[in-house]
């Protein structure tokens, strides 16, 4: 059994080397804009692991930074983050038998680790597979955020256009789970949104684009599961 798991794990890592591997500049990334937003550097490992969304994470410099009200702040979390609701709907968390992995599980679930997991066939995943991957990730993303901000507190300030790397591994994941999935109405749907924000609410583009994608997805699980059990 311990061999077995050894393997599992082993499964894993490889499964998200590569994965991990690009997080480490985004990581580099985050830990610079963090400290050049006026934060000490050991901030970096309590906003990668209690916040642990990196789009979120990004965020939040600028409007802890702001003083934003608490409000607006849980309003950007809840619609920056609530896609994590449909990644629950596909992600194999039945297959992790540990109460204690589960709920690490459900916290360490991220665009990478989705993007790593959930295209694989069910039948080959199991428990110590997905959380190796998810704690790879992770352990990846705190200590190259960490070693980030710790040379960016060495940097001169103003230095700007860093946070693009979150744009780029995102796009470069999307680009990879469509090639899995072939699922062209999701990207549709996500520009259409994208670009009727634009033009109704430019100044607050993204919550609304977001907020906008959440619904049409919703709408869209809906209908897909009454066909299926029509």
């Amino acid at each position: 059994m311990s061999d077995r798991r050894s393997t599992e794990i082993r499964d894993g890592i490889a499964d998200s080397w590569a994965v991990g591997l690009g997080l480490i500049p985004l990581g580099l990334a985050f830990g610079v804009v963090l400290t050049q937003g006026g934060f000490d550097w050991w901030w970096a490992p309590i906003f990668s692991t209690v916040i642990y969304a990196g789009s979120m994470e990004f965020l939040a410099v600028g409007l802890i930074g702001a003083v934003t009200p608490f409000a607006s702040l849980a309003a950007a979390t809840l619609l920056i983050n609530f896609r994590h609701v449909f990644y629950g709907l596909s992600f194999p968390l039945r297959v992790i038998r540990s109460r204690i992995g589960r709920i690490y599980s459900v916290y360490a679930l991220t665009d990478e680790s989705y993007a790593i997991v959930a295209p694989k066939p069910h039948e080959k995943l199991t428990g110590p597979r997905i959380l190796a991957v998810q704690v790879l990730c992770q352990v990846v993303w705190v200590a190259s955020g960490t070693i980030g901000a710790v040379i960016g507190a060495a940097l001169p300030a103003g230095l700007s256009g860093l946070e693009f790397a979150l744009t780029a591994l995102c796009t470069v994941l999307a680009i990879d789970a469509f090639r899995i999935n072939r699922d062209l109405p999701a990207p549709a749907i996500a520009l259409v949104c994208g670009l009727v924000a634009l033009v109704l609410a430019k100044d607050v583009m993204l919550p609304v684009a977001l907020g906008l994608f959440v619904l049409a997805l919703l709408v869209r699980y809906v209908y897909r599961n009454r066909v299926s059990h029509a």
